[in-house]
């Protein structure tokens, strides 16, 4: 998920403060992520090749927004932020000293000072989740998008009865960032993994070739639901709603993966589930978002659908859905495994 990543060399500061150096990672919605209490977690590797997770869950940065005394004008220019000169957070006072941040995190994983030699590491937002809305009928939490589907399709695999079909669910990362990576989706991890199963199952070349042509792929991804303040910006005749079901995301550019034959399967999963679902289609002077799901159809030709959980601020710190929706994707996509 879009978030702030701290550098190599982090320690940095001015005016007493100490701060540390952050890279956005991903589209952020940086905004959101201003006068937030800010928790850090992610991985250290130690010089001899150990790999640690850590994680602070309790207030440790913040990233202070400009007092408007001292900006008038921001409420109707619009806030500008500048992510370089903006976006560095606080956490603390006093004199900055190379290394403070290496010795401060070695004793978060529990290791000598100078034991670490690089790290994976990312702040989140402390807020927990919660139910929103007068009758509780939304989802407020950060990395719904895409930790959403990631939780829909783990509990369709476990529910799933098993068949004739191999059932398999791919979670990729580095989808925010184009996916061109050893372990994203534009990598070889999906094809060598199901190469092995073929191997493994004694397929010949042409069982192998036939098999990817006999396979559906759904690409589960979080979907845009109509903002109410901002309808201009959605197409009259696709808005999808929160708790109306899962979103079939369509473009005829093909950034996303669906056409009339995977789009057909997929409502017929719903449909068999007894789950409502809705349409997504961006507007013509709008640049439509995509997915990894035209990245698995290129890459190994399986037919490919794209589908999600409708939401607002898709990557912003702390966003929002249905309460119902998680449930929904996740009882079609039973179906679907079916």
């Amino acid at each position: 998920s879009p978030n702030l990543r701290v550098k190599p060399r982090p320690d940095t500061g001015s005016a007493g403060w100490r701060q540390l150096a952050v890279e956005v990672y991903g589209g952020a919605l940086v905004n959101s992520w201003l006068d937030r209490d800010l928790g850090l977690s992610g991985r250290v590797v130690l010089a001899d090749g150990e790999v640690r997770l850590v994680r602070a869950d309790r207030p440790l940065a913040r990233v202070a927004q400009l007092a408007i005394h001292l900006d008038r004008e921001v409420n109707e220019r619009g806030l500008v932020l500048d992510k370089q000169a903006h976006l560095t957070p606080l956490w603390g006072l006093g004199q900055v000293r190379e290394g403070q941040f290496a010795a401060w995190l070695a004793g978060l994983a529990g290791v000598a000072d100078g034991e670490i030699a690089a790290w994976d590491l990312m702040f989140h937002d402390l807020t927990p989740p919660t139910r929103l809305g007068v009758d509780g009928e939304l989802i407020a939490s950060a990395r719904l998008d895409n930790l959403c589907s990631c939780w829909c399709a783990l509990e369709a695999l476990a529910e799933a009865p098993a068949g004739d079909a191999v059932q398999l669910v791919a979670l990729f990362d580095h989808e925010e960032v184009g996916s061109a990576t050893a372990t994203g989706a534009a990598g070889p991890l999906l094809e060598h993994v199901l190469t092995r199963l073929a191997a493994t199952a004694g397929a010949t070349a042409d069982d192998w070739a036939r098999s990817l042509a006999a396979s559906v792929c759904v690409s589960a991804d979080m979907a845009h639901a109509v903002h109410p303040n901002y309808p201009e910006r959605h197409e009259p005749g696709h808005r999808p709603l929160p708790n109306a079901g899962p979103v079939l995301k369509v473009n005829a550019n093909q950034r996303y993966a669906t056409d009339a034959v995977t789009a057909a399967v997929f409502t017929r999963a719903c449909a068999s589930a007894n789950v409502p679902w809705q349409t997504f289609v961006s507007r013509n002077n709008m640049p439509c978002g995509s997915t990894i799901g035209p990245l698995t159809a290129t890459r190994l030709g399986i037919a490919t659908v794209d589908v999600g959980c409708a939401q607002l601020s898709m990557h912003s710190a702390r966003e929002l859905c249905g309460a119902n929706d998680p449930a929904f994707l996740a009882r079609a996509l039973v179906a679907f495994l079916a």
